[in-house]
């Protein structure tokens, strides 16, 4: 885990990786953290010493939760993928306290369970002493993978989201 007060330079490292690699893989061009003081950047390391995994989350107030479509059915031949491209959130916000800014697993590594052992990482240590629930926790506009991987993660379609560009 990087925090914002641990040496520049491995802050200084570790996040021009997350915009090289990370962001750019998940699409991000040049987007910058919405604060960097209250971020804390999780990297999964392999046992042959390679960052496999990284996962940034900041402090948050609200979020917001995603809706289900009623009655909505995968339509024969439809890409599970495509079904998760699409969604809507409620306008109500809910307290939420720990905003996942970015998640990403190199790509041979995937399905192996990385992803969400760095969430089961940073519900344990984002706050010293407290465990969040997954109530507690949103994803930033997550991509088809990322929407994918919230609902079985939380084991809902109607998990939170937040945008990590707005002042939370």
């Amino acid at each position: 885990m990087i925090l914002p007060d641990d040496p520049k330079y491995a802050v200084k490292k570790v996040q021009v990786y997350v915009r090289e690699i990370v962001d750019n893989e998940l699409g991000f061009k040049q987007v910058s953290l919405s604060c960097p003081a209250k971020t804390k950047i999780y990297l999964f390391v392999s046992n042959e010493k390679m960052i496999v995994g990284c996962l940034v989350a900041e402090s948050i107030k609200q979020a917001f939760r995603v809706l289900s479509e009623p009655g909505a059915v995968l339509p024969e031949g439809q890409d599970l993928l495509q079904h998760h491209r699409a969604w809507c959130c409620s306008t109500e916000p809910e307290p939420a306290v720990c905003g996942v800014s970015r998640i990403w697993v190199l790509g041979p590594r995937r399905g192996r369970g990385i992803a969400r052992r760095m969430v089961d990482v940073v519900r344990s240590t984002f706050i010293y002493g407290c465990y969040l629930s997954t109530n507690e926790i949103a994803f930033s506009d997550p991509t088809p993978h990322g929407k994918l991987f919230a609902t079985k993660y939380c084991q809902t379609p109607n998990f939170l989201v937040y945008n990590f560009i707005s002042n939370n």
